[in-house]
């Protein structure tokens, strides 16, 4: 059982707001990345954010580009996991490679504010006494998760860690 603090945002946002495509091209180290998470949603964020928050949101989260620093911006922020009622497709994959996990679950966004605290026990997330399951993921999604994403997911197999046998398929 973990408890994650929780940042709740309304539909529709896009890669541009969660990481401004601006710095896309010009920043490279990761805590360059994180500093500029959401800076035009929410520009408390990027110097408030902890290991262990989540993001909780509205419809199409992630809707826009498929560049991988609107998720690499949130992870390297801290953030473990992404509950929206509804991803943009490239976005949820976006965070299974990187190893964040998306939840789909609508009408929590609704029950929360920024800074309230939800507990994930196991396959089911808390909301005071409110118990909300998180959808089951295949085999191999939940693989790399686990690995902290498909890169490190496929350095695992490679070196004999991690079944051979696993099939890695597309979800969301």
């Amino acid at each position: 059982m973990t408890t994650h603090r929780v940042w709740v945002y309304g539909d529709n946002v896009n890669t541009d707001v969660i990481f401004p495509g601006k710095y896309t091209y010009t920043l490279q180290k990761p805590e360059e990345i994180r500093a500029h998470a959401l800076e035009d949603l929410d520009p408390t964020f990027a110097a408030n954010a902890q290991p262990g928050d989540v993001i909780v949101a509205g419809a199409n989260w992630g809707c826009g580009s498929s560049r991988e620093q609107g998720v690499t911006s949130l992870k390297w922020s801290g953030v473990s996991m992404i509950i929206a009622e509804s991803f943009s497709g490239l976005y949820f994959r976006n965070c299974i490679n990187q190893g964040v996990h998306p939840v789909v679950l609508p009408g929590l966004a609704d029950r929360l504010k920024t800074g309230d605290t939800i507990i994930v026990e196991g396959d089911t997330i808390y909301v005071g006494a409110e118990a909300f399951p998180i959808p089951t993921l295949s085999p191999s999604v939940r693989a790399i998760l686990d690995a902290g994403g498909l890169v490190p997911m496929l350095q695992m197999r490679f070196k004999g860690a991690v079944d051979p046998n696993l099939v890695i398929k597309g979800e969301g």
